[in-house]
């Protein structure tokens, strides 16, 4: 049975830059972690961030850059914050690793997490298309990555996870 990688704040867990939790309350997931196939994490709190903490973007681009050295992750005070959003995805890649993980369920809009959109670094607000650190990273090594508002295609890849194991 294949274990999920999930945003800890989805879960419940205030591990948000605000102090606050993002808790997704949706049949499949609540499956999932009867089933134990749940492994919780946040990046930002595994490379030693505090909660809360400021708010944070990416600059110059999205994770796929800051991994690439071409673009940096900033806090609203204007401190570079690139090297710890590095060291949380390389801490989310070892967990994956560690449970064979093949697929995550991240938080959208993060600039850990987000796998479609995230902010665009002006800190007004404004979504661009692209990656966050952890969620560029996990792709970059195979692991298939949906955010809260892709259930159904996650439970839909998981099972397909599931049936290729058995056969």
């Amino acid at each position: 049975m294949h274990k999920i990688l999930v945003s800890a704040c989805i879960l419940g867990e205030s591990v948000r830059y605000d102090g606050k939790n993002n808790l997704l309350k949706n049949d499949s997931l609540h499956q999932w972690i009867s089933q134990e196939r749940v492994i919780p994490f946040c990046p930002e709190v595994a490379c030693g961030m505090p909660v809360p903490r400021r708010a944070a973007e990416i600059n110059g681009g999205d994770g796929h850059d800051v991994l690439a050295g071409s673009a940096t992750v900033i806090d609203n005070a204007g401190f570079d914050v690139t090297d710890e959003f590095k060291s949380g995805a390389q801490q989310a890649l070892a967990a994956c690793n560690r449970h064979n993980i093949k697929i995550a369920i991240l938080a959208q809009r993060s600039p850990s997490c987000g796998n479609n959109t995230i902010y665009d670094g002006s800190f007004s607000g404004t979504t661009i298309a692209g990656s966050g650190v952890t969620a560029a990273l996990l792709t970059q090594h195979g692991i298939k990555v949906f955010n809260q508002t892709e259930l159904h295609e996650a439970a839909h890849y998981l099972k397909e996870l599931d049936l290729n194991e058995i056969r």
